[in-house]
Order: C-alpha cells, then structure tokens, then sequence
C-alpha cells in the first residue's frame, strides 16, 4: 500500500512539474510585442540605423527594469529598404505575427503606407521621425501616433528664427519630394515676410550624387546664405562637393534638421558654426533626459544623437501607452494614449487627442567645437505656445 502511494505521488509530482510552465505563463502577463520597421538599406540607411540603435537601448533597458508593467518587451525587426511598398509588406509581416506595435521608418511615405492599414493589421503605429503634415492631417488614424516634431510644427519655429536670421538676400537648396519643397517653400515666405529675397530656389532629385550644377547655379546667385533641406547620403554628398567646390565656407549655411551627428561626423569641419533646427539634444535640461543621457554615455562612451533620442522618446510613449492601458492591445494603448499628459525626455507634455500629435518645444542648435570635437550645441527653445493648432482635415 505504501509504495502504491509512493509511486502516485511520484506520478503526481512528475505532473505537477511539468504543469509548472504552463502554469507560470497562465499567470504570467502578456508581453508587450514591438515591429521595429525602420531602413537598413538605401539612401536612409544611416539614420535607420541610429533609429534602430535608439529603440533596441530602450528596450533593452526597460527589461533591465523588470519591463513594462511588470511585461517582458520583445522586438522583431525589418528592413523597409527606404520604400512605400517594402516598408508595407514587412510592417504587415510584423504585425500579422503579433508584432503589432510598430515603429521606426524614417520617411514620411513609408510611415502613411503603414498608417492606411492599422486597422486591418490590428496594429498601432509610432512615428518618431517622419514629418509630413498629412500623418496628422487628411491621413490621420485613431492608431497612427506622431511623436517627433510635424513639418508644421518646423515652419511655425522657422517663422520665428527668421526674424533673427542675419542677411538680405538668401537661396534655397531642398530634395525634390514633399518635405524638401514644403521647407524650401516655408523659410522663401518666412523670408519675405521680413521684407527680404529667395533669389534661387533648387530641388534636387532623390539619389542625387553630383551637385556640381546645383552648386553652380549657387554660387553664381552671390547669395549672404543657403537654406539646405536635403537628406541622408545626398545631404552629405552635397556638403563635400560644396566644400571641394569652394561654396563653403565662403556662403553660410543655414540647416533643415542639415547639422544632425551622422553627417557632421562624415563632413569633417564643413558644418563649423552652422545653426539649424534639431529635433532632439542632449542638452535639453530635463531630468528625464539627464537619466537617459547619462545611461546612453555610461553603454556608448558618447552622447546620443538626434535620431537616437527621438527614437528613445518614441519607444517611451509606446511604454507609456501600455502601462496606461494596461494592455498590450493596439486598441487599448491608443485609446490610453490619446489625450495623455506623458513625462518625456522633452519635459512634460501632451498627446494631443484631436491628431494624435506629441506636442513637443522646437529647437535650434549650431555645429560648434566642444572639447576637441564638432557637436550640435542647442542655442534656443521655442515653447509649445507656437505649436499650430490641429488640422481641420483630421477625422478621427
């Protein structure tokens, strides 16, 4: 009798050992699932990749934490190769595998391919770089959220830094898709408005490698400064022809997020004293940012850039939204999220509910030497007051 005991016990036991997994995941809580979509090839490879860079150090120290809300964070990953149609069948492959929170693609077209299909994936999307007015204008979507600064939002602080833009006379150099023109456009009649001139406005196209007739047509303009949005590998093609060239340093510059980390790193001093617009610093005195600052130095033994920084903040809100739901769920999270007051590297701001719109301070920095090294150093703040109001043309 004894050892028919013994052995149920034995059998139970071996039961209730292997139940135990199971038992632990039952009690467990979902983890939250993030689709990293972002460019690991073409012409936005390298802010891609300081996206990705940005993300994954968010992640990662979340799980050091213990997660969020007590949920371990896994991330899957794809490159969208810099295109509509790439970016929308890998940010579905993502989703459709219950990767169904996304973020990371750089170009606003990408990010409206992803925006369109929300609902149908069942998924949530974070833009942390993309800026076109449409993500939160005719296009807008209860589970499409922008928490990076709007093109609207860059033309609201350039109209007022132009009041302080010294010279008479300027020309315009911009990528011939929406946000190059729709810069270029913004600075001629902030310009204006000052009762100055845009004497030459150019657009060249995407993948331009050689700027010699653009550089031409510039220098021939004898123009006090250039108003630069280009982007990516064709922004730093352009600073080093314009150097070889002789256009710099004898024309100032005058930068559309031109001085970011990745490219004055790969223009030697071209960019020395340069001012343009930033979308993040780590200058920004939060003590938020001071924390994650000071991690990101302590792992990299430098500061993060400003695609590092807007892509941390952007996994941040995605956190902020989960621990606010409590839920993974792309339904939940953003309905948590809309109308949020969320406490960000940027300070305290909100997500405004009429377009899902991170209400953020603009900023503009100058390329300048900080101990022995070329940065970005923030020079002024514009307060959240300049913010333009919502777009009528969002539904939501």
């Amino acid at each position: 009798m004894y050892k028919l005991n013994r052995r149920r016990m034995t059998v139970l036991g071996a039961a209730l050992l292997a139940a135990l997994p199971l038992m632990s995941h039952a009690q467990g809580k979902e983890p939250v699932k993030i689709g990293l979509v972002s460019s690991k090839s073409g012409v936005f490879a390298e802010q891609g990749e300081e996206v990705i860079r940005g993300i994954r150090f968010a992640i990662e120290e979340a799980n050091a934490q213990g997660g969020v809300d007590g949920r371990k964070v896994e991330v899957a990953e794809a490159d969208d190769e810099g295109t509509p149609d790439a970016g929308r069948r890998v940010a579905e492959r993502l989703a459709r595998d219950g990767h169904n929170l996304l973020i990371g693609t750089i170009p606003s077209s990408i990010s409206l391919a992803i925006a369109q299909n929300l609902d149908r994936w069942d998924a949530a999307y974070f833009s942390v770089i993309s800026k076109s007015d449409r993500l939160t204008g005719d296009t807008c979507k209860p589970r499409s959220f922008r928490t990076n600064h709007s093109d609207a939002m860059d033309i609201a602080m350039i109209n007022e830094w132009a009041k302080t833009i010294p010279g008479n006379t300027f020309a315009v150099l911009g990528a011939d898709y929406i946000w190059g023109r729709d810069s270029g456009e913004s600075f001629k009649k902030a310009i204006e408005s000052q009762g100055k001139k845009v004497a030459l406005s150019l657009f060249a196209p995407m993948g331009t490698k050689d700027f010699a007739p653009y550089i031409a047509q510039l220098k021939a303009a004898n123009v006090d400064a250039i108003w630069v949005a280009e982007v990516g590998r064709d922004q730093i093609a352009f600073l080093k022809q314009a150097e070889e060239f002789g256009l710099i340093p004898k024309t100032r510059l005058i930068g559309h997020s031109l001085i970011q980390p990745l490219t004055i790193r790969a223009t030697g001093k071209a960019l020395e004293n340069v001012p343009g617009n930033t979308t993040y610093s780590p200058d920004i005195k939060t003590a938020r940012n001071k924390a994650f600052v000071d991690a990101w130095k302590a792992k990299f033994n430098r500061l993060p850039t400003d695609n590092e920084g807007s892509a941390y903040n952007g996994a941040q809100v995605i956190f902020d939204g989960v621990r606010l739901a409590k839920s993974v769920k792309p339904e939940d999270v953003s309905k948590a999220l809309r109308g949020a007051q969320l406490d960000t590297v940027y300070g305290k701001v909100t997500m405004r509910a009429a377009d899902n719109q991170l209400v953020l301070p603009t900023y503009v920095a100058r390329a300048k030497m900080v101990d022995g090294s070329l940065r970005q150093v923030l020079e002024q703040e514009y307060p959240t007051s300049i913010v333009p109001a919502p777009s009528p043309l969002c539904k939501m």
